[in-house]
């Protein structure tokens, strides 16, 4: 029982009378008995209309004595003081020679308002009237004439402290009520503060995110106009953030973006803002006074301080930035414009090799400018039909044969001509348009292999390069299906090329996409092999069936003894897991003649053709496989020589 209910619980009863007898008889009145209980019940019964009832208990009363009303005040003033308050008080009319009982009630009521009261008198020379309208609180007040029936006394003790327990049983809900609502108010302020924080800040980093920054960049451009003096807009882009995704996973992408956050904060005074407004980039506000070498020493230490290694799974990983600086209002009149001149800065930084701040130059905006049209145009190219697949000869590096090609896309720009696939991927990727373009290359690619074998011409595999944000999108094996069922095409003809990054990523659901493919019938190929960070435990488990060295390696095979050591090390290694070897960026007979020597399976590169238009391909693989002159002394010398006759 707590103490709320402990106090309604509890019947204490004090009684004012100048009469010690009459004290008394209070107490063998209030003391009941079983039978004062059943007469008291049945006189409650008569008086509320109640039906009859087996009769109940009454509670014993606590009984207190007071001969004068002084007494009876400092009694209340007591209980209130030990949380103990009366239910109630029978205060007699006339208490010589102290107070009279009017007197008395005003000063109990002053203690306790909510005591209930009785007056007991054997006069009749009051006019009640009179007396409530001195006293008040006439629904606390009842009046006894003396002398009265113990049933009387027991009636009024009855009736007024079940009145008096209602009513702080009443108060006691009330409060509780109260608690509950001040203590959800309290949730909900803390629940609209925190969503007015969601609603400003970055989920990830807790920097302020865009809708905030806006609201600072007017606060500074209010500041700067009033007092003339210039402020800094930083633009920072994290340099290849995009390979730590690709080779970590996204969650190792969190911890280096928390990280990064937490440098950039350490950079400025507590007047600045720094605000992550995308994927890796930031924008530091450096409000007045800040001069043009302020800004440009924040842009030094920026790099400065990123250049320290991040630990991440035992790797140690180098982050570096490309920053744009631009001024206001030098650099424009409004956010939106020194925030485009900051960002233009920030894309010439990374044309200037990345790893470096640029301050905006007003020739920088046309770069910006040409940026921004070429990705509106990406937008247009599926629909206007613009992009096209050239198809490079992988050759068997022992007989010279082609059976089968990767499958590249090109840009046909009605305007800029034809672009390379290393201008507009990347962007592509950055506006979210890769899924869009790689489902279209899958369908195209499957699409002529089979109209080669339906005119009778080839019949070869082709591979198609997936992107790894494609590859972790989560539907590829629906989208390679999608493009078989399409086209009608045998999947043993179809290949896909997945980089070694992108299948380390998230091992085990690689493992399961992979087998999928292979089920399906498809081939599969790492690809840019030797650059990532594979496990050998996985590689093994993989249902791969290639391994493409990286063209890196292959470069300076000839001039490297390094170069030359990781080829052979990684033909050793795919044989021993029973893989063919491909050995990309082949352009010279020196190279051809090394990875013959290593036992490499097959190569591509423009030591045999370059990528070449359906049409082209067609024609090159149809006469490369009429070719007659077979009789040379090595694999190496024919394929060359022949290559010469037919160009």
């Amino acid at each position: 029982m707590n103490t709320v209910e402990a106090r309604i619980e509890e019947i204490r009863i004090l009684i004012a009378d100048d009469n010690a007898a009459i004290h008394d008889d209070f107490r063998r009145i209030l003391a009941t008995g079983a039978e004062d209980d059943a007469n008291l019940s049945e006189a409650e019964n008569v008086l509320f209309g109640d039906p009859a009832a087996t009769p109940t208990h009454h509670p014993d009363y606590a009984l207190d004595f007071a001969l004068q009303g002084q007494q009876a005040v400092q009694c209340v003033k007591r209980a209130r003081a030990d949380d103990r308050p009366y239910t109630m008080a029978f205060v007699d009319m006339r208490m010589p020679p102290g107070w009279d009982g009017l007197e008395t009630i005003e000063r109990l009521w002053e203690e306790d308002p909510d005591v209930q009261i009785v007056i007991c008198s054997a006069h009749s020379d009051y006019d009640w009237r009179d007396i409530f309208e001195r006293v008040g609180h006439s629904d606390k007040l009842l009046i006894l004439k003396k002398p009265f029936e113990p049933i009387e006394v027991l009636q009024c003790a009855s009736a007024l402290s079940r009145k008096w327990q209602h009513e702080r049983a009443l108060e006691a809900h009330v409060e509780s009520l109260e608690q509950v609502i001040t203590a959800r108010t309290e949730k909900l302020e803390a629940a609209n503060l925190q969503l007015r924080h969601l609603a400003t800040h970055d989920a990830l980093t807790g920097l302020p995110n865009r809708v905030l920054l806006d609201d600072r960049l007017a606060q500074a451009i209010a500041h700067a106009d009033r007092d003339a003096q210039p402020f800094a807009v930083l633009m920072l882009d994290l340099d290849r953030f995009k390979l730590i995704n690709d080779s970590f996973g996204h969650r190792a992408g969190d911890t280096v973006l928390n990280e990064v956050a937490r440098r950039l904060h350490g950079l400025v005074r507590s007047i600045d803002t720094v605000a992550r407004v995308g994927g890796d980039e930031f924008v530091l506000v450096v409000s007045p006074p800040a001069a043009r070498a302020d800004a440009e020493e924040i842009g030094r230490r920026a790099n400065e301080v990123l250049s320290t290694p991040i630990q991440l799974g035992g790797v140690d990983l180098h982050v570096s930035s490309s920053i744009g600086i631009a001024f206001y209002p030098s650099d424009g009149g409004s956010a939106e414009n020194v925030l485009a001149h900051a960002d233009a800065a920030m894309y010439c930084a990374k044309e200037r090799g990345r790893n470096n701040y640029q301050c905006f130059a007003p020739d920088m905006k046309s770069v910006a400018l040409e940026r921004v049209s070429l990705e509106s145009e990406l937008h247009q190219a599926l629909k206007l039909e613009q992009f096209a697949l050239f198809y490079q000869p992988k050759v068997d590096t022992a007989t010279g044969d082609i059976h089968s090609a990767e499958a590249l896309i090109r840009w046909h720009h009605p305007q800029r001509g034809l672009i390379q696939p290393t201008q507009f991927i990347p962007l592509a990727e950055e506006c979210g348009l890769i899924h869009e373009i790689g489902a279209w290359v899958l369908r195209e690619a499957c699409r002529q292999c089979k109209a080669w074998q339906r005119a009778g011409q080839l019949s070869l595999r082709v591979a198609v390069n997936v992107a790894a944000s494609q590859f972790r999108r989560g539907d590829l094996f629906e989208v390679v299906r999608s493009a078989l069922e399409e086209s009608e095409l045998d999947p043993r003809f179809l290949e896909i090329e997945l980089t070694e990054s992108a299948v380390m990523t998230n091992p085990e659901d690689s493992a399961a996409v992979l087998e999928q493919l292979s089920r399906m019938g498809v081939l599969v190929s790492v690809d840019d092999f030797g650059t990532g960070y594979s496990s050998m435990s996985y590689l093994r488990r993989f249902p791969i069936d290639k391994l493409k060295i990286d063209r890196s390696f292959i470069t300076d095979l000839a001039t490297r003894a390094d170069d030359a050591s990781i080829v052979q090390a990684i033909v050793s290694l795919a044989h021993g897991l029973r893989l063919k070897v491909v050995a990309e960026g082949v352009e010279t007979l020196e190279q051809l003649k090394f990875l013959q020597s290593v036992g490499c399976d097959q190569y591509q590169g423009y030591h045999f053709s370059p990528p070449l238009p359906a049409t082209e391909f067609a024609a090159l693989v149809c006469n490369w496989q009429k070719a007659e002159d077979r009789s040379s002394d090595d694999v190496a010398s024919r394929t060359h020589s022949k290559l010469a006759a037919y160009r």
